[in-house]
């Protein structure tokens, strides 16, 4: 499996967020501020001051304006949570500008939908980055974005519809002829999958990934005994790893409702193994979404699931050590990735097959994470280094990842041409893959490069990651 590490690292206060929110939903619906401050019986200013986040409504104007918009709830939920510190992540040394909430047009509610559309970044007027959702055939008709979704590495949107493996899908019932039976052919084809993850990164194996969801519930319909025990672990390990992909494409919405969902299929299987792995998986990606809540007490529920000492309690750990960095918890967060690092030699006959990747490269490139996450720029910057060399050949999108936030560190040490050099190569790994997760670090990068813009490295990314995002400019054209 590849490496999995913080994406949502900018810091994006609730009472933002929320604000934002608004914005998209009003303008999805084609409302002016004056006709929705006339539905919602608001002060068309004080509408406005709301979603800059200037000002914070109080509950009766949240709840009108929630049904104003037919948010369902979701609005007013949000806005519940202006009060609590789970958007805090402790000494953000660089981040994104306020208005942006990485994949804040990309609502929960749709994590559900069959329905794909090409997400995509987008620049806003003030310079920020964030995620927009685009509807395939709005897309074509707009004709906007195109340069920058095939640069990004989606392609068209009939390659993107089509699959990593044409054929294979509609070929599950009849493996037969290929001398497997349907399980075996469906487990090549998870691995296969995962190989060529880290190669072409994540756009091109979600469709196939969903498709092989269905086939397995469909063989289920009709196995039995060990075959129907079988399937339901397999369905858990592409749930599994389909949320995998939605985080690397940076779609963390997604990402939680099919974690929640194979943690949930884990129980029927039975597999003590799989369901701790899933759980610490959790907490990774509670880690990425920067919940300062959950990341620590996942991890925690993950290594009291685990077996002692074994390599799934220390994946864990890891998990552990990143979310204390996140609280500004330094003492604890050096202790837990001290634990792992001497556990590596003693996990390594672990019989488990969940988290054989976990290698002194990962670890350190955890280490790095806490450090970026302390402020210790230099350290972290040092510590990418090494684990970019220790970098096994292959993992072309996790180098491109690592790089992209050894830039960031080495922003945050004031050392712009540097940074900006090694943000080039990221750049170019992010071409090539469409992870949503280096998209992310570099958005970050790119603010902070801002005040050493007059230098030529520095503009020189600048322009080109520039180059590969759409902007608000042509939505609006």
């Amino acid at each position: 499996m590849a490496q999995k590490a913080n994406e949502l690292t900018p810091w994006v206060s609730p009472l933002h967020n929320w604000g934002y929110e608004l914005r998209e939903l009003r303008t999805s619906r084609g409302l002016s501020l004056r006709t929705l401050a006339k539905r919602a019986l608001l002060d068309h200013s004080h509408l406005g001051r709301f979603e800059r986040a200037e000002r914070m409504p109080d509950r009766d104007q949240a709840a009108r304006l929630d049904e104003a918009l037919g948010a369902g709830g979701m609005l007013f939920r949000l806005w519940e949570r202006i009060g609590d510190n789970r958007g805090h992540v402790a000494n953000p040394p660089v981040h994104v500008a306020k208005s942006s909430a990485a994949l804040a047009l990309t609502l929960p509610e749709q994590a559900a939908s069959d329905e794909e559309g090409i997400s995509v970044p987008c620049r806003l007027r003030d310079g920020s980055v964030v995620w927009v959702a685009l509807d395939r055939r709005a897309l074509l008709r707009s004709g906007v974005g195109l340069g920058a979704v095939a640069a990004l590495g989606a392609g068209s949107p009939a390659a993107a519809d089509s699959g990593v493996v044409p054929g294979l899908v509609s070929n599950a019932r009849t493996t037969s002829a290929y001398g497997s039976t349907p399980i075996e052919h469906l487990r090549r084809t998870r691995r296969l999958l995962i190989e060529s993850d880290n190669l072409l990164g994540p756009r091109q194996a979600i469709t196939a990934t969903r498709e092989y969801i269905d086939v397995i519930k469909q063989l289920r319909q009709d196995a039995k005994g060990s075959d129907r025990q079988d399937l339901m672990e397999l369905q858990t390990q592409y749930g599994e790893f389909l949320s995998w992909l939605y985080q690397d494409l940076g779609d963390n919405a997604k990402a939680q409702f099919w974690l929640d969902r194979a943690f949930q299929w884990s129980h029927t299987v039975g597999d003590v193994d799989l369901t701790s792995y899933v759980m610490a998986r959790k907490a990774q990606l509670a880690g990425d979404m920067a919940d300062l809540v959950d990341v620590v007490d996942l991890a925690e529920a993950a290594q009291r699931m685990a077996r002692p000492r074994s390599r799934l309690a220390a994946v864990a750990r890891t998990y552990e050590a990143y979310g204390h960095a996140l609280r500004g918890e330094s003492s604890e967060s050096e202790r837990a990735i001290d634990h792992v690092r001497n556990a590596l030699d003693g996990v390594a006959a672990d019989p488990s097959p969940w988290g054989v990747w976990l290698n002194a490269s990962y670890v350190e490139v955890h280490r790095a994470q806490g450090l970026e996450a302390l402020g210790k720029h230099d350290e972290a910057a040092d510590a990418f280094g090494g684990a970019i060399r220790l970098l096994p050949d292959g993992y072309h999108r996790d180098r491109g990842v690592y790089m992209a936030r050894q830039a960031v560190s080495l922003a945050g040490a004031r050392a712009p041409e540097q940074a900006a050099a090694i943000g080039m190569h990221a750049l170019t790994v992010a071409q090539g893959t469409g992870s949503g997760r280096i998209v992310n670090e570099l958005a970050r990068l790119d603010r902070a490069l801002v005040p050493w813009q007059r230098l030529p490295e520095v503009a020189e990314f600048r322009g080109a990651f520039d180059g590969t995002l759409l902007h608000e400019s042509e939505m609006d054209a």
